[in-house]
């Protein structure tokens, strides 16, 4: 080959080189700085590390899991605890009843014989002595040791599998069975604490972080309502939750699993209450078309609209308080005075802008749910739409309300809703909370107990019109809009979401969190995911406050200052 053919196609001089040095660092100093650039999250102190009781659904998440989707739970769950207008922070401060206890043993004791019968042992034992009479000390270990390990999502400690292999042992001993031991033993795990509540703990090393697993248990209850699988679990035990980036790949990773749709379901249906349609009751006489199939008909509708609407399209969450597609059921179709066609299955229908129906606050679901057995109830959906899109607080009635003059009229020949609660006005023990309630609740008089739309009342037209926090309106198309654009209807979601993640209230010291949290819910239009995202992988999300600097009145510090100056004290 000749000399000249070796020289570089492209020659660069000692200035060349040092611009491509110069160039190089600067790449090198942008990268560093996007990997350590401030997010804009304030600093905070967090709040307490909570212990939790799993909910009904966590609970069987949790054995379909661990042990597969045919084992049966045969226990029942008592109606849970809810507290600042979620089950999902309820479940940090309810105890454990007696009957709880009873069917928390039932399913022990099912799920155990069950996962260790001759049907199952081959699917849920990796290993089995040769002779069921002799107990083999290292296949106990290994089998409690894993469905320890999933049970109370943590490695356990060498003294926890001596005890539950010790108890294994004892078993096998008195019953002269090695599978049997195993039962015994499983049905301890079962009906111990640590499987039974989400029990946070506080990292030695830092006491103002939770340890890996819980961080670890914390998300994944967050994100898909279930416990820690096996891949979140290595990744507590190798480090990967120490990180930002390890959190965000995990967080991201769960979000994209197929149980994530489930948990923002689950959440609404909290936040909406839904749990109270097991005690509704409406009159049959004056509601012939509402029954039980229907009540379970009408949560589906709000709950696959909301799906559809935040989950597969990711709309602005706003948007679900003038949203006019929805689905509908045959039986559906009747109360909503609506064609289905189809006997059976849902029919994605779009409502007429005259129809009178947008939102989900139209939805049957909301209606009937906050309404009397025999009437609609203008107070009720008032105060409804206050507590639960608004977070406002609205307090109980005195003990010595006389309804007797309200209920009166409640018959008479052209007397309308809005006639009768008139008279809260004249009452001063009453007027106060009504004027805050009683006129978005009169907007809704539209619909009757049930939610059938309707134009006249006792023979009057029905006068729809009313105000939002100084914003007039004169039907429920305009209380939609203003509902959609009320500034409080994306803080309360922010503020609810973020308190069913942690289980508790808002604390004193995360009020700039909040408003943190907010401003970026807005900057990503919205967005129900990725709210969901920011509060995941934010600082705040793991950080605890030590105990020496936990104070006794920071929770009712917060909720005075996180209600936003916009309305006020509405009480």
């Amino acid at each position: 080959m000749p000399e000249e053919s070796k020289a570089p196609l492209i020659s660069i001089g000692s200035r060349g080189k040092r611009l491509v040095v110069y160039a190089v660092l600067a790449i090198l100093v942008m990268v560093f700085a996007l990997a350590v650039i401030d997010s804009g999250e304030p600093e905070t102190t967090g709040g307490p590390p909570m212990v939790r009781r799993l909910t009904e659904e966590q609970y069987r998440n949790s054995i379909s899991d661990i042990f597969g989707p045919d084992i049966e739970i045969a226990g029942r769950f008592e109606r849970p605890f809810r507290a600042h207008g979620l089950i999902a922070v309820g479940t940090g401060q309810a105890g454990i009843s007696p009957f709880a206890v009873e069917q928390y043993e039932a399913s022990a004791q099912i799920i155990a014989a069950t996962v260790l019968s001759e049907e199952q042992r081959a699917s849920q034992l990796d290993c089995s002595p040769a002779d069921a009479r002799q107990f083999d000390v290292v296949c106990a270990s290994a089998f409690l040791s894993d469905k320890g390990r999933m049970l109370f999502r943590r490695p356990l400690a060498d003294f926890e599998v001596q005890h539950y292999v010790g108890l294994a042992r004892n078993g096998a001993e008195q019953l002269g069975d090695f599978h049997d031991g195993l039962r015994l033993s499983l049905y301890a795990m079962l009906v111990a604490p640590d499987f039974l509540f989400r029990i946070e703990r506080v990292d030695p090393e830092h006491p103002d972080q939770l340890d890996p697993f819980s961080r670890a248990e914390r998300l994944s209850f967050f994100l898909t309502n279930a416990p820690p699988d096996d891949e979140l679990l290595r990744a507590a035990e190798d480090g990967d939750l120490d990180s930002t980036r390890g959190i965000r790949a995990q967080a991201d990773r769960l979000i994209a699993s197929d149980r994530f749709e489930g948990t923002v379901r689950n959440f609404f249906s909290d936040m909406m209450e839904f749990d109270s349609f097991g005690e509704l009751a409406k009159d049959p006489e004056i509601y012939p078309a509402f029954n039980s199939d229907l009540a379970l008909d009408a949560q589906e509708q709000t709950l696959k609209t909301i799906i559809e609407h935040v989950v597969e399209n990711d709309g602005d969450y706003r948007d679900l308080f003038t949203l006019r597609d929805t689905y509908l059921t045959r039986a559906l179709g009747v109360v909503n005075r609506t064609p289905v066609p189809a006997r059976e299955g849902w029919q994605p229908v779009t409502f007429a802008p005259d129809a009178g129906r947008a939102g989900i606050q139209s939805h049957v679901s909301f209606l009937a749910l906050h309404s009397h057995p025999g009437r609609s109830s203008p107070t009720l959906r008032g105060y409804a739409l206050r507590q639960v899109f608004l977070c406002q607080e609205v307090p109980d009635p005195p003990s010595n309300v006389n309804f007797t003059e309200i209920e009166e009229h409640v018959n008479e020949a052209n007397v309308t809703a809005r006639d009768r609660l008139s008279i809260h006005n004249t009452e001063p023990s009453c007027a106060g909370c009504h004027k805050v309630m009683d006129p978005l609740g009169l907007t809704l008089e539209s619909f009757d107990g049930v939610g059938t739309f309707r134009t006249h009342e006792n023979g009057e037209l029905i006068d729809l019109s009313g105000e939002l926090d100084g914003t007039p309106y004169a039907t429920a198309d305009g209380l939609a809009e203003a509902l959609r654009d009320h500034p409080e209807t994306p803080r309360c979601l922010a503020q609810r979401m973020y308190t069913a993640a942690v289980g508790r209230d808002i604390e004193w010291g995360e009020r700039y969190y909040l408003d943190w949290l907010i401003d970026e819910f807005a900057d990503d239009d919205y967005s129900v995911p990725d709210l969901m995202r920011r509060i995941a992988t934010s600082e705040n999300f793991f950080t605890v406050t030590p105990p020496r600097a936990r104070r006794s009145d920071t929770t009712a510090g917060a909720r005075a200052d996180t209600r936003g100056s916009a309305q006020g004290d509405i009480s």
